[in-house]
């Protein structure tokens, strides 16, 4: 029989953790990475898989998610995040799919994004498409850039049934996922980008959070997801501002760092 693993990396997501892994339950393995967790996550983990790991918390999540893959022994690998959750539906689907031995090495299916409590249907947040079913070997995260998906060899097949993602149920949720992210682009901005400068500002402070707020709310429809909808478009919108003054934050400490004299100078 064809077997299937689930693999997970979290980081204080203990109040979210027992609805995945319920969700999964039926896996032939589960895996769970936790990434110097301050709550209570390795000990909630433990109670639904013996194969739990300790790693530091790399803000290129994809690195700790490469690790998770590798220490699977099954035949099929889906990623899942703590946040998101396998109807019973997708659950039957996959199970389906795998036996077949299907000539396809991977599988992209939708996502619901649940924000506030409610399923967002509009401002291309619908179907989302995710691709995280894959044959072990054949698939890998080039561990670039945070939102990077998985590069498969071999043919790629859809799944119909879509996943769950719980993506914000508070406004801290929103805020803390906001910190994180901005936080890592702001770093590789600082790294690939020249110095901040007046057109830098523009762009990322009005032209393109600006525009993206009027596409996702108004061309692709988010007003017809009510608040929830408008503030969805909202967030997408400040986001580039924050990765801008992230950068203008981490290219000034770069540069203070390299004008300061060297302390141990013999």
């Amino acid at each position: 029989m064809t077997t299937i693993a689930f693999t997970m990396i979290g980081h204080n997501e203990a109040h979210q953790l027992p609805d995945a892994f319920e969700s999964i339950a039926w896996a032939d393995e589960v895996i769970y990475v936790d990434c110097e967790s301050t709550d209570n996550s390795i000990e909630v983990a433990k109670r639904y898989t013996k194969k739990v790991f300790s790693r530091p918390n790399n803000s290129n999540l994809n690195i700790n998610k490469t690790y998770g893959i590798e220490q699977a022994t099954t035949e099929w690998v889906f990623y899942i995040d703590p946040d998101e959750v396998i109807s019973p539906e997708l659950a039957k689907e996959i199970q389906t799919i795998i036996q077949s031995k299907p000539a396809e090495n991977a599988y992209r299916l939708p996502r619901k994004n649940h924000f506030f409590g409610r399923w967002l249907k509009h401002g291309g947040q619908y179907p989302d498409t995710q691709l995280r079913l894959f044959r072990r070997g054949k698939a890998f995260f080039p561990c670039k850039d945070v939102h990077e998906m998985l590069e498969v060899e071999g043919k790629v097949g859809h799944l119909r049934e879509a996943m769950d993602h719980f993506t914000s149920a508070t406004v801290m949720d929103s805020l803390r996922k906001m910190e994180f992210y901005s936080t890592f682009h702001g770093q590789k901005m600082a790294n690939d980008l020249p110095p901040p400068s007046v057109g830098m500002a523009i762009r990322f402070m009005v032209t393109r959070p600006f525009g993206r707020f009027i596409r996702r709310y108004f061309f692709k429809g988010g007003f017809l997801d009510g608040w929830q909808g408008f503030l969805q478009a909202w967030i997408g919108c400040i986001d580039f501002q924050y990765r801008f003054l992230k950068f203008w934050h981490f290219y000034e400490e770069a540069k203070k760092e390299a004008l300061s004299p060297t302390k141990d100078k013999q």
